[in-house]
């Protein structure tokens, strides 16, 4: 009797122990095949969104094919299409229409920037810059003269920078870098390429400051497809992380995550000072002023020296085009006034159109939108000054606290 009962019982633990196993084998299973599925799934999204986003090829392709016909020409045609050369590396791109990617040419590390949207005239959008055409490449036509180039040029410019006193010069240095290969002749390929890229934001403002320190130099040039330097630590901060991380990581913890990654409080001195000298040499340049409508830690880029570069010149537009582009522009309320991220203007009610002048100048804009990241581990000898009152003056054109000096920014030891 006392056999029998303990056999039962020792097939019952059995039966249950072997049920639980299965149990915990259907589990696993589940548990593996949701893994892979939604592994699957994320890999899926995030190839479909690189070959959304990242179309080097297609833009070679169409340059290339293009310089084979003679329709265009440049400094970097023959080392893309004809010598391979330049190499494209990794993708940076975040817009179809606008590729950025990583590369090489030569001895020089830079970066390749390419539109494969049909080039138009200046007018405000959400590019502010390129839109359709009928055709890509089609001016100026066959026949055209240089000096019919260069009227072309002057006018071009005149509209964007306003009359200038010195606009011939900077019309002669626009003329010089489409003189590609330095023979003292535009040819009719290399015209069309210049004229295509002069209608891009960032490669005039290249042009305009190619003498300072804090734009990245242009390299070279093929069609609408440019080359300028790498700047080796994009962004100014904070950290680029997988999308499926940035779902799960809260607000106020990714904007502590991206202060952790900064340099020291005299390095970080050091690149807003950077940013005060571009601004300068933007707002009260040779060849008019310009708008920095774009003031996130994206823009922007720093030296192994700690020198400030700006990385993304697309939303730095002349503030003449600017004016002009706003005035035309229908809006119902001062949110339909905004150009970029940080260009604001007022609506008029009563013409429902923008008003010219934009709310901010550069300077303001900057030390609100940098303020948290120079403020973060300020040394403690200037921590007594208040610097909570960070504002703008006109007069002075300094960031400033509530005292009239600047402090002096100590020496890292």
């Amino acid at each position: 009797m006392a056999r029998g009962l303990f056999s039962r019982a020792w097939l019952s633990k059995t039966y249950h122990f072997q049920a639980r196993l299965s149990y915990i084998r259907v589990k696993y299973l589940f548990l593996t095949w949701l893994a892979v599925f939604v592994s699957s799934w994320v890999l899926y999204v995030q190839y479909s969104t690189y070959t959304e986003l990242c179309r080097g090829r297609e833009c070679k392709s169409i340059i290339c094919e293009k310089y084979s016909k003679g329709v265009i020409d440049g400094s970097a045609c023959s080392s893309l299409c004809e010598e391979s050369s330049l190499y494209f590396g990794r993708c940076l791109s975040t817009k179809p229409n606008n590729q950025v990617y990583t590369g090489s040419w030569g001895d020089h590390d830079g970066v390749i920037k390419c539109h494969l949207s049909d080039i138009l005239h200046y007018e405000l959008g959400d590019e502010l810059e390129p839109k359709k055409e009928v055709a890509l490449f089609d001016k100026p036509t066959r026949g055209t003269s240089v000096e019919k180039f260069k009227e072309m040029v002057a006018s071009h410019l005149k509209a964007k920078v306003g009359e200038q006193a010195n606009l011939s010069s900077l019309v002669s240095l626009i003329l010089s870098v489409a003189d590609s290969n330095k023979d003292g002749h535009i040819s009719l390929p290399e015209a069309k390429s210049a004229w295509a890229l002069l209608q891009l934001n960032e490669v005039l403002l290249a042009v305009v400051l190619q003498d300072r320190e804090h734009t990245p130099r242009l390299l070279g040039f093929c069609g609408d497809l440019y080359v300028v330097e790498r700047v080796p630590h994009t962004p100014l901060y904070g950290l680029s992380l997988p999308w499926p991380m940035e779902l799960w990581i809260p607000m106020g913890m990714r904007q502590n995550m991206d202060q952790w990654f900064t340099p020291s409080w005299p390095r970080k001195a050091k690149i807003f000072i950077g940013l005060l000298e571009l601004i300068e040499d933007i707002f009260h340049g040779t060849f008019g002023s310009f708008l920095m409508c774009d003031m996130r830690a994206s823009t922007f880029g720093y030296t192994d020296r700690h020198d400030l570069r700006l990385v993304d010149g697309r939303r730095v537009v002349a503030e003449e085009a600017f004016k002009q582009a706003m005035i035309l522009q229908h809006c119902e309320d001062d949110a339909d006034c905004v150009y970029g991220v940080d260009c604001r203007t007022s609506c008029d009610r009563a013409e429902h159109r923008c008003m010219a002048d934009v709310a901010q100048p550069n300077l303001a804009r900057a030390c609100g939108a940098l303020k948290d990241y120079l403020l973060r581990g300020v040394p403690v000898q200037l921590s007594r000054w208040k610097w909570s009152t960070l504002s703008f003056s006109t007069t002075s054109r300094h960031c400033y606290g509530n005292r009239s000096h600047t402090p002096m920014i100590p020496e890292e030891k």
